[in-house]
């Protein structure tokens, strides 16, 4: 864990210097203003996010500890085939993370956060909210520890993954030809933070997109389709690092309290993001269902 530390502090300098240069950058470059308020909300973010980790508490911890204790193998870093399965598995078991993260409430309350940011640029990649580590995220890996890998292995791998992911929040950086069959590239993931209906809940994938092409949810960004960014429904500022964070929760929590059925409270918890009982909430189904009944209506309407 000190050595997964160290590279933290080392890469941290390097990416809020690389946003803060691609703020001044833009900022002259764009007619459009450059929102410093929400750069600054971004690197509050990160800076809660740091305090937090002095806590020492996840609820994965202690079981990626015993699940290592009880592995089916022992994994060499020194095999490159080992080293395939890591980059392989990790990347498998990201896809199903991040793609449940944001179809199950009790996860998108905490991954909301990073989608909060109305630009899309560099400084959103290190908006990642301050209480993902408490809502068991780190579960989702413990395959990999089960095959053999440390827990330290496996996080700094992920670590790595979303190193990756930094320069995808570049919305200036264009489609890149073949590569982006295989890669998730700034293209992709522009897809993937835009609240068009028809952008929605697409382009899962870390450093590849090979697994939302395998399961159905790779959209491809279009030129006649600019992407949108933000939350479908901003509750709250998107400049306001406490309200970002904490907001999300208090909302659960309401919607908890006027449950009227034990299966009211689990679709409230478990259910997708914007789930009321009588479905006219905003879930992505519903959001969808919404604009192609508007675009089947203007198609119909006479000219």
């Amino acid at each position: 864990m000190d050595q997964l530390a160290s590279l933290y502090f080392v890469i941290l300098p390097v990416v809020i210097g690389a946003a803060l240069v691609e703020g001044l950058v833009l900022s002259k470059r764009r007619a459009e203003r450059y929102d410093w308020k929400s750069w600054a909300c971004s690197l509050a973010d990160l800076g809660g996010r740091r305090l937090l980790a002095l806590i020492p508490y996840t609820f994965a911890a202690p079981w990626l500890d015993w699940v290592w204790e009880h592995r089916l193998f022992t994994q060499s870093l020194d095999d490159i085939g080992s080293v395939l399965l890591l980059f392989l598995g990790l990347e498998f078991f990201y896809y199903w993370y991040h793609r449940t993260s944001h179809t199950v409430r009790w996860f998108w309350t905490s991954h909301s956060v990073h989608h909060s940011p109305n630009q899309l640029n560099l400084s959103a990649a290190y908006r990642l909210g301050w209480f993902g580590k408490f809502t068991g995220t780190s579960l989702f890996f413990t395959p990999l520890v089960l095959l053999g890998f440390t827990p330290v292995t496996v996080l700094t791998a992920l670590f790595l993954n979303l190193l990756y992911q930094f320069w995808l929040h570049a919305d200036w950086v264009p489609r890149l030809g073949w590569l982006e069959y295989v890669l998730n590239t700034p293209s992709s993931h522009r897809v993937h933070h835009a609240r068009n209906p028809e952008y929605l809940d697409a382009n899962y994938g870390g450093v590849l997109i090979v697994f939302d092409r395998l399961f159905g949810t790779y959209v491809a960004e279009r030129k006649d389709l600019p992407c949108d960014f933000g939350l479908v429904s901003p509750a709250v500022s998107s400049r306001n690092p406490f309200l970002i964070n904490v907001h999300p929760w208090i909302g659960l929590a309401q919607d908890l309290a006027s449950a009227r059925s034990p299966n009211e409270a689990w679709m409230y918890l478990f259910g997708p993001p914007g789930w009321r009982p009588d479905g006219k909430g905003l879930t992505t189904a519903e959001i969808k269902k919404r604009a192609d009944l508007a675009a089947g209506q203007s198609t119909l309407s006479p000219a």
